[in-house]
């Protein structure tokens, strides 16, 4: 079966190992699972990533930043995403376009009708099938980046922002509930991975079963 999972969380939520985690676990299972990140995943992608995240660009504006997320989205579902997905395959990315709308758009304050309409552009309307949201404070979020010394450009931004951009996705979980699962980050890492890999077992079950 085809299955397209996604994980979101404000910064230091844990995404990059829980998606890594979760694709073995996968596998481990049987299925042909595809791991990619955003922004990246590509060899443009990832190109587009260093300009993205360099502390070189502060003065990167916030429509600047939303388009080059979007570039590198473009092209990394039509090379890499959606063909893996066609062939029956199961993709687990580390961030997708609810970053975006969470960061540019909650975060930034821009426009989400603009947002939405370029992000259907650059994904052809592609949507996740389930997206975990990796919930944790700004604070606790924060300082897990830093002792964890993979500082960038985004993380510069004021706490305020950062507090915007969790709300913000909270309230595209509120928006959309059939496709989010709510999990606390706080908690170890074994924890937080069993309650990933029990959720989204469930929720493949089911879509097999009605298949």
């Amino acid at each position: 079966m085809n299955y397209f999972i996604t994980l979101e969380g404000p910064e230091g939520s844990g995404k990059t190992i829980h998606a890594r985690t979760l694709a073995d676990y996968l596998r481990a299972q049987g299925y042909e699972v595809l791991l990619t990140r955003e922004p990246g995943g590509t060899s443009i992608g990832d190109q587009i990533r260093r300009v993205l995240f360099t502390l070189d660009n502060t003065s990167m504006r916030p429509a600047t930043e939303f388009l080059l997320f979007s570039a590198s989205r473009a092209q990394h579902v039509d090379e890499v995403i959606r063909p893996h997905l066609d062939a029956g395959g199961v993709v687990v990315c580390d961030r997708y376009y609810d970053s975006s709308l969470a960061y540019q758009g909650y975060g930034h304050g821009l426009d989400l009708q603009y947002l939405r309409a370029i992000t259907d552009f650059a994904t052809g309307g592609l949507k996740p099938d389930l997206t975990l949201l990796l919930d944790l404070s700004v604070e606790d979020g924060l300082r897990r980046r830093e002792e964890g010394g993979s500082w960038n450009r985004l993380d510069e931004y004021s706490l305020e922002f950062h507090r915007r951009v969790r709300q913000g996705y909270l309230e595209l979980v509120a928006a959309e509930p059939e496709r989010w699962v709510v999990i606390d980050a706080s908690p170890s890492i074994e924890a937080v991975q069993k309650e990933i890999q029990a959720v989204v077992e469930a929720r493949m079950s089911h879509e097999g079963t009605e298949g």
